[in-house]
């Protein structure tokens, strides 16, 4: 991708004033102001809106979003609020399972969704998700996007949903209290028996909680072997009266050192290590996960117009650069790419080396109702 003067004056701009930011020489509102997220400057598209309308429609008074935790900058809402006077409603969810039941449900009336890549294939089996009408999202650049990643938004040659970041699971270990080598998934559960036992976090999570025990076991990540899984049933049920909670919210438990080792996202990675530099990443070495996250519409969605009005609003570069900054994951779009400070693109828990990837796995759609992989969550979690 190229870019033109501009662009780059803005480019360099923006990382000059982060990294003033990362030194501590100007304050977080500074930095939001003069990078243009200022409440006053923001637009959508490049064209600036009227409140409460885009489109030709009336966008209504607020807009719900589902999407995970800390996982956001709270001042993009705030800029897009002071945009379109229509208030964000954010809903965290600790697993796909979760988000995808109070979707069907009816339980959960959201207007955009933050569904991870194995979970658009059922969404879209049931009906529950909108094809995207690309011409509203005058944001969204398929020629930028990473096509390994794009790719499990389109079902049967339709989009129901676009790429927002992507990631891996791995392994958040405090150094401080942890000495031994953690390498690994086999090293996680063999640490948290020991060394790190009542300071261990597995998570709320049947994806990664089942499938990093079966990698821990040498199995594959997303295994439906019945054998398999009864192996990696014990091997929970052994760990569980070592841990210090059974949860996919864990930054605060990290940051006070009550836990020393968890299970974690590149995102929690990236903000837990640059706050506590002792809080290291570990991609395991004998495989995990890879993932995307996506935006997508539910059919149930009450507010469609404010959901594709913010849908664009968050796949604009100069607002998605700063989601970036914000939240720590990777993005699928070169043009944000192109705009990150060195300082960001050479953060190996953030982009890591093409080889640390090479044993990871995407997760499989089979895996998200599979009755084994769901009922040895359960007993899990009761045992």
């Amino acid at each position: 991708m190229s870019m033109n003067g501009n662009d780059r004056s803005q480019a360099d701009r923006f990382r000059e004033e982060f990294l003033r930011w990362k030194r501590g020489s100007v304050t977080r509102r500074h930095f939001l102001g003069v990078t243009g997220l200022g409440l006053a400057a923001v637009t959508l598209g490049g064209t600036s809106l009227a409140p409460g309308r885009v489109f030709g429609g009336d966008l209504g008074r607020r807009v719900t979003l589902a999407t995970w935790p800390n996982y956001h900058d709270p001042a993009s809402f705030e800029a897009f609020t002071a945009a379109t006077g229509v208030a964000v409603e954010v809903k965290a969810y600790g697993s796909n399972e979760d988000m995808y039941a109070a979707v069907r449900s009816g339980a959960l009336r959201c207007d955009l969704c933050v569904p991870t890549n194995y979970a658009i294939p059922n969404y879209v089996a049931r009906e529950l998700l909108d094809e995207l009408d690309l011409s509203r999202i005058r944001n969204f650049d398929a020629l930028a996007v990473d096509s390994r990643f794009a790719a499990a938004g389109t079902v049967a040659g339709r989009t129901y949903a676009l790429p927002k970041n992507w990631g891996t699971t791995g392994i958040a270990v405090n150094t401080g209290g942890i000495g031994s080598p953690v390498a690994g998934w086999k090293d996680f559960f063999d640490v948290a028996q020991t060394e790190a036992s009542g300071r261990t976090i597995i998570h709320d999570y049947q994806l990664t909680a089942v499938g990093s025990a079966l990698v821990a076991l040498g199995c594959s990540f997303n295994s439906v072997d019945p054998q398999e899984l009864a192996r990696a049933e014990e091997l929970l049920v052994r760990v569980k009266p070592h841990l210090y909670a059974i949860d996919s919210d864990y930054q605060a438990a990290m940051r006070s050192e009550d836990a020393w080792l968890s299970m974690c996202w590149t995102n929690d990675a990236a903000q837990l290590h640059r706050d506590l530099p002792e809080i290291e990443y570990v991609i395991g070495s004998d495989g995990g996960e890879l993932w995307c996250d996506f935006y997508a519409i539910p059919t149930s969605a009450p507010h469609k117009a404010a959901a594709y009005a913010l849908l664009d609003f968050l796949l604009d570069p100069a607002v998605a650069v700063r989601e970036h900054i914000a939240n720590g994951a990777p993005t699928t779009d070169s043009r944000v790419l192109a705009l990150l400070p060195e300082e960001v693109t050479s953060n190996r828990i953030v982009y890591p080396e093409a080889a640390a990837l090479t044993s990871l796995e995407f997760g499989a759609a089979v895996t998200m109702f599979d009755t084994g992989r769901n009922e040895v969550m359960a007993r899990f979690r009761a045992a």
